[in-house]
């Protein structure tokens, strides 16, 4: 872990996150965070309550000498009363930790902790954008008020870092923050992690009751309906008509665990479609290279992280083309894309990857290529080093 270059003097760093569940932008947060303490740095992570069936990384920080704090009144949703108290929750840590660096993550974190830090007078104020607070799914009066107030935050930070240049142009559409606060690192993966599978691609399908020599397509998300799980529920009668023994292998747990399962049991697909549930994060490498390919159609994401830890498995990926999933999955280079909630679309890609090994195996191997240039986690970790000392340097 220790590949940052040892600083000649310690910082204290305080990365702030609204949950610290089993997601993409929590494994980012948590893999800096340890970086940055094998490097010599003092990193405290504070984080809102831990509760529901995704899953939870508070163990992962801590055994890594991480020193983690719970913000009781941090919630997700917007309330004002909740809010307010974990705006002052925020101020007395600061108080008493008297960070370099503050580092948030995720909106709502986002804004009370760049509030809290920038009235603090902390040295460094940087927030990550891991993905977009709003999205057209949203009713419109939620959708302008994350606007107004990413703006209003943006104005009480001194960088804001995108994991894709989408995320960086979505901001910039809405007039959020000036051109040059921002900074693009990807999120970064372990490549080392995902190289070395505990179990053997037939070991893991015997595991699941999936034969060897059937194809099948997975997901790897928490059970959340603007992941795409549906979607892949709606095409796999159309799917089945073509591959007869296709398989859906669902990996993650999450609070529509209920609707999907209803859907499966009514269509008596419960040999066909596998839901594997949470499972530790040291076991999805297994899961990956158990796929023939893995789908994300997904209609809010910030890079697809999944999809990155697919392709070091030599899983092929398919995605809806939404936030950055784009500059990971490209499409007919790197993987195939749809446009997002097009599902005769995402059925032809899935079909034309199931039908053509060869070129499945093709568009894996480019993609494993891409990863290796642009989303290990020795890049990000260094360049968010650079960054915090360049953000320190132009400050003093």
């Amino acid at each position: 872990m220790d590949f940052i270059r040892r600083s000649e003097f310690q910082l204290t760093i305080l990365h702030i996150i609204t949950r610290l569940i089993l997601g993409g932008a929590q494994k980012n947060t948590v893999l800096c965070c340890k970086a940055q303490v094998a490097a010599g740095h003092r990193v405290i992570l504070a984080y809102g309550p831990i509760y529901g069936p995704e899953g939870s990384l508070l163990t992962e920080a801590q055994n890594a000498g991480v020193e983690t704090v719970e913000l009781s009144s941090m919630r997700r949703a917007i309330l004002p009363h909740h809010d307010l108290i974990s705006y002052f929750q925020i101020r007395k840590l600061i108080k008493q930790t008297k960070p370099d660096i503050v580092h948030t993550h995720s909106s709502k974190a986002g804004i009370t902790g760049r509030l809290a830090a920038w009235q603090g007078k902390v040295p460094g104020v940087l927030h990550t954008v891991h993905g977009l607070p709003f999205h057209d799914k949203q009713p419109r009066w939620i959708h302008q008020t994350y606007v107004m107030l990413e703006r209003f935050a943006a104005k009480r930070c001194h960088k804001i870092v995108g994991i894709t240049q989408a995320m960086i142009d979505a901001f910039i559409e809405k007039r959020i923050g000036k051109t040059e606060q921002f900074a693009i690192i990807p999120s970064g993966v372990s490549v080392e992690e995902f190289a070395t599978p505990t179990a053997s691609r037939e070991v893991t399908r015997q595991a699941y009751g999936i034969p060897n020599d059937v194809p099948v397509v997975g997901i790897v998300a928490r059970l959340d309906p603007l992941k795409g799980h549906h979607d892949l529920l709606d095409i796999y009668p159309k799917l089945l008509e073509r591959h007869p023994d296709l398989r859906l292998f669902f990996v993650g747990d999450g609070w529509d665990r209920d609707q999907i399962e209803k859907r499966i049991e009514d269509q008596h697909w419960e040999k066909q479609v596998i839901l594997a549930g949470l499972v530790p994060p040291r076991q999805v490498p297994s899961l990956l290279h158990a796929m023939d390919i893995m789908a994300l159609p997904s209609y809010q994401e910030g890079q697809g992280r999944t999809l990155v830890e697919a392709l070091l498995c030599g899983c092929a990926i398919v995605g809806y083309d939404v936030g950055g999933i784009g500059e990971v999955c490209i499409d007919r280079q790197t993987g195939r894309l749809a446009p997002v909630g097009n599902k005769d679309q995402l059925a032809q890609a899935i079909h034309d990857l199931l039908a053509d090994p060869t070129h499945r195996k093709k568009l894996a191997d480019a993609g494993y290529k891409h990863v290796i240039k642009h989303f290990t986690e020795q890049v990000m970790v260094q360049k968010l080093e650079d960054l915090y000392q360049q953000m320190l340097g132009q400050n003093a």
